[in-house]
């Protein structure tokens, strides 16, 4: 006898860059470029409080964003 489990299982199948539009490859649910993801909710004391912001960046985008910091990023290898 075989019983099943029924499942619901969200798999990505395509990431597009927010800011330049650019499709990131997606293969089996796993990105094949580099992809920075932000998700943020927002909190009390903000002017959007309660609303939940998610966006996608390409590597390129990702770079000229924190080119523009007054302070670098922090990385660690």
């Amino acid at each position: 006898m075989r019983q099943y489990e029924m499942k619901k299982t969200k798999e990505i199948n395509k990431i597009i860059c927010n800011q330049c539009g650019k499709e990131i490859p997606v293969t089996d649910g796993i990105p094949r470029e580099g992809v920075f993801s932000a998700d943020c909710e927002w909190g009390y004391f903000s002017e959007k409080d309660g609303e939940k912001h998610s966006f996608d960046l390409c590597e390129a985008c990702y770079d000229k964003l924190v080119s523009s910091f007054r302070f670098p990023v922090e990385i660690e290898e």
